[in-house]
């Protein structure tokens, strides 16, 4: 399967009243995986591309919690596809072995980003030609 096709939107259930609302994200229920960590992302001017590389293990659900930003994904064999995160109450799944940049952040942006394991700078691919490599030889 391309994993393109994997990265998807995903819509998280709301609850509110007068006093505001809360929005819940459980891992294995809300997301398909424990959480195992937990950063976010904000102060990023709207010229400022994050990211830009992929992860051989790590799983991630991305939630603009405040302002907006998009995701470009690649798959390394020349698909690539744009979301737009500008609810708090919609991320976006990421599976691994995704290329992966975050950019147009809005100056309220806050980017939650949870993870399906702990940090291993290892298993980071931060090279874009050498992640097509590995894709193609796959």
């Amino acid at each position: 399967m391309n994993v393109l096709n994997l990265a998807q939107m995903l819509e998280f259930q709301q609850r509110g009243d007068d006093r505001g609302h809360l929005v819940i994200v459980e891992g294995q229920q809300d997301i398909p995986f424990d959480i195992k960590r937990i950063f976010y992302i904000y102060g990023s001017d709207h010229d400022v591309v994050r990211g830009q590389h992929a992860n051989r293990e790590s799983e991630f659900v991305l939630i603009n919690v405040a302002g907006t930003s998009k995701v470009k994904v690649k798959d390394g064999k020349g698909n690539e596809a744009i979301f737009s995160l500008t609810r708090p109450h919609t991320g976006i799944y990421l599976p691994k072995m995704i290329w992966k940049d975050m950019y147009d952040f809005s100056e309220d942006s806050v980017l939650l980003c949870l993870a399906s394991t702990h940090y291993d700078p290892n298993e980071y691919i931060r090279d874009y030609d050498e992640f097509v490599k590995i894709i193609n030889e796959q």
